[in-house]
């Protein structure tokens, strides 16, 4: 009892001076403006503390830049929930859904670390497997620290990943440590219980449910407490915001700076998933998700307070393979437990030394480019939509692309600032004309899309829309490619062959096609 009472005291109490100054720094090396900490998801090496860079370099999750080179994997084992969310329907053997919560298969730890082994046999960039879900992980701690101690023991080179609603966070944060669980994703969505109780109807805390107000409290309470302790013991931390028009949008700015002050290391706000297909409180109750630029404009105001993930895809708790592709399907229970499993430490290292390889030289790409930019279009920012299907390069056609990602690119060079899902254009090797406009109100804010090939049709409908589709660059870096049309179009603008104007906004796709 008397420990009880002390952790409830210590989850009410306020930060200490000390205290603070340990989460201002935990895992960076230095400052940026506005009181940003210089580690985030696109850093490199020397913006960090040492040995934060070992734990991100290939984390396709805590850094954007890895995400092009590096794969991840889920695996769903545990099912039970002890919060409900409004935005949120677990559903089972959904195939073709994109979104947290939702699986096909549900395994056993065992099941699970055998089709660990066999993804990471297939796949050598696979380097991160994550537990998210289908409910809680820290709800069903038996099965998820189970699964870590197999694939510890089996393959001890992958990092281990777990994502959670943090209200049973506290109980269980040593027990993560002597895993040595490098990264926890917390997702925290509110600091103000009066917003919370509009978020989750109930929760269940020590053998009782709790609803309204009162939940949001002590859910509020549990989630700054754990945060707290993963960031004195060194543990990686990133934190899930939902993006909730209406709800929490403007207050999420209070969220950000609560967590930076706590230490947690990146902060991932994303947009609410709430098509009423879902079949979610707030899908079936009109509840919209943000706009594109709404989405952006949130995210960019929180940035001046810490680093943001922006390439996040909202994974289902099963998904494998590099972010935005899902190999699920190749790895069945079915075909994993009747499969030879052939796991090659050694290759691995070689394949992902030959992956480090390929990044410097997109770096040196990158830098070149850069320089040739020195002092152009000052005054001008515009976005450009990218068709890849990975190593960062413009490798995918136009018709083939599920996704585009979006650059901002500027006289500072090209950031990544989000991806746009989209139904496919081509389907068996024809053009699906009715999916056209689909996508043109996904790249709407878009001034060109960059692909490896395009056909005439897409093409004159994409440039009647004010979206100019770029074909010279196939196969090139990203950012080194982004840099050089930018560069292109200023030229334009200053011989005032075009004129800059300011863009539309553009739609978030929900429930987007996912390949089998």
């Amino acid at each position: 009892m008397e420990s009880k009472d002390l952790d409830e005291r210590r989850a009410r109490a306020p930060l200490s001076v000390s205290a603070r100054a340990i989460f201002e720094h935990k895992g960076c090396g230095s400052a940026g403006g506005s009181g940003k900490a210089s580690c985030g998801s696109s850093m490199a090496p020397a913006d960090m503390a040492p040995g934060v860079w070992e734990k991100i370099k290939n984390h396709p999750c805590y850094s954007e830049e890895a995400h092009h080179h590096y794969a991840r994997m889920h695996v769903a084992v545990s099912p039970a929930c002890n919060i409900q969310c409004n935005y949120c329907n677990r559903k089972y053997d959904c195939a073709n859904e994109s979104r947290p919560g939702v699986v096909s298969e549900r395994l056993t730890p065992e099941q699970a670390a055998r089709k660990t082994l066999a993804v990471a046999s297939a796949i050598p960039q696979m380097t991160v497997l994550g537990i998210a879900g289908p409910g809680d992980p820290l709800a069903n701690p038996e099965k998820t620290f189970k699964t870590f101690e197999l694939i510890a023991r089996e393959a001890p080179d992958i990092k281990l990943c777990l994502s959670t609603n943090g209200l049973a966070l506290p109980d269980y944060v040593d027990r993560i440590k002597d895993l040595n669980v490098d990264h926890v994703t917390i997702t925290i969505n509110m600091v103000d219980p009066d917003i919370g109780a509009r978020i989750y109807p109930w929760i269940y805390y020590q053998h009782k449910r709790h609803t309204g107000r009162d939940a949001a409290q002590i859910l509020h309470e549990r989630q700054m407490q754990g945060l707290e302790m993963l960031t004195e013991r060194g543990i990686l931390c990133k934190v899930n915001s939902v993006m909730i028009p209406g709800v929490n949008d403007r207050h999420l700015v209070e969220v950000n700076k609560a967590v930076k002050s706590r230490g947690a290391f990146l902060h991932n706000i994303m947009p609410l998933i709430s098509a009423p297909e879902h079949g979610t409180v707030f899908g079936l109750t009109g509840v919209r998700g943000p706009t594109a630029q709404e989405l952006k404009a949130l995210q960019d105001r929180c940035e001046g307070q810490m680093n943001m993930m922006r390439h996040c895809r909202q994974c289902r708790a099963d998904a494998v393979g590099l972010l935005g592709e899902d190999r699920s399907s190749e790895f069945t229970t079915e075909k994993v437990m009747e499969s030879e499993l052939a796991y090659d430490g050694a290759a691995r290292r070689a394949y992902q030394a030959a992956v480090e390889d390929k990044r410097n030289e997109k770096l040196a790409a990158k830098e070149a480019e850069l320089e040739s930019l020195r002092g152009r279009g000052a005054d001008i920012a515009i976005l450009v939509a990218v068709a890849t299907k990975g190593e960062g390069r413009v490798n995918e056609h136009f018709g083939h692309a599920k996704e585009f990602q979006i650059y901002e690119v500027s006289a500072l060079g090209a950031k990544f600032v989000g991806h746009r899902r989209v139904d496919l254009y081509c389907e068996g090797g024809y053009g699906e004309e009715d999916t056209l406009p689909t996508i043109i109100r996904a790249l709407n804010d878009c001034t060109a899309v960059l692909v490896a090939k395009i056909g005439g049709c897409p093409q004159a409908t994409l440039k009647q829309a004010g979206i100019e589709p770029v074909d010279s660059c196939a196969h090139e870096f990203i950012d080194a490619a982004a840099i050089a049309y930018y560069k292109t179009y200023i030229d334009r603008v200053e011989k005032g062959e075009i004129t800059h104007l300011p863009k539309g906004d553009a739609a978030i796709r929900q429930g987007a096609y996912v390949a089998a």
